[in-house]
């Protein structure tokens, strides 16, 4: 993070949109310095005939592990330093390919106070440039309250009480 404030569990409404995340569009090159950063060297995220002819998909693959990195990201900068990313789940439905501009977005569906702190549900996803949701999911974070301590630093759920 870069030492900025995030979320606080007052000021958020269920309905809310969380701020988007954009990435793209996506080049092979993106796709295959993530491939090697991860060294996951599956033919089908640099190896374009494999990935055509062999596998028969429309071009190389964005990989699935830079999806999960987005959709952390997403919620990382939305809760700041003082919040805690708690639960994230989601599935891969759709594919993404070399061109593809993709935003990550979030939609408050609940929140509870609990504690010192607050928790909020969200709805979360991946979508390309023509609307279509690749990667839906759902999250859970903590926030702090207004006035209230930051969330502690590995946060422990047993502080949720």
């Amino acid at each position: 993070m870069d030492g900025t404030a995030g979320a606080i569990f007052d000021d958020v409404e269920i309905g809310q949109d969380i701020p988007t995340l954009v990435k793209g569009p996506m080049t092979t090159a993106h796709i295959m310095r993530w491939s090697a950063a991860m060294e996951n060297w599956h033919r089908i995220h640099y190896d374009w005939k494999y990935a055509t002819e062999h596998d028969k998909l429309p071009d190389v693959m964005v990989n699935g592990s830079w999806k999960q990195h987005v959709m952390i990201q997403l919620l990382s900068d939305w809760v700041g330093d003082t919040g805690w990313a708690w639960k994230v789940g989601f599935q891969f439905r759709g594919m993404n390919v070399p061109g593809d501009t993709l935003t990550a977005w979030g939609r408050v569906t609940g929140k509870q106070e609990r504690g010192a702190w607050g928790v909020v549900d969200l709805d979360i996803g991946l979508r390309d440039q023509k609307g279509n949701e690749g990667t839906p999911g759902t999250a859970r974070v903590v926030l702090p309250r207004r006035g209230g301590p930051p969330v502690p630093y590995p946060f422990d759920p047993a502080v949720l009480g």
